[in-house]
């Protein structure tokens, strides 16, 4: 279980996700496709249920254009 600070950091997270994908104009499925994951696998990161490991977080940010930094 996630402390509330954690969850706070994973709920901005996930937003700041979904925002650059959709400002990049690509649906979760595209993402997914892109960074080889699951279409779950975005939609649970895109509401604060899961977190990504070091190298899946440089492919999302490396397909959305932005730097890791940016996503938080």
């Amino acid at each position: 279980m996630s402390t509330p600070q954690e969850q706070k950091l994973l709920d901005g997270f996930g937003k700041q996700v979904a925002i650059f994908r959709k400002r990049r104009e690509l649906t979760q499925q595209q993402l997914a496709e892109a960074v080889g994951m699951s279409v779950v696998a975005i939609a649970y990161i895109e509401t604060g249920k899961r977190w990504v490991r070091p190298g899946t977080l440089s492919k999302i940010a490396k397909e959305l254009k932005v730097n890791v930094s940016d996503l938080f």
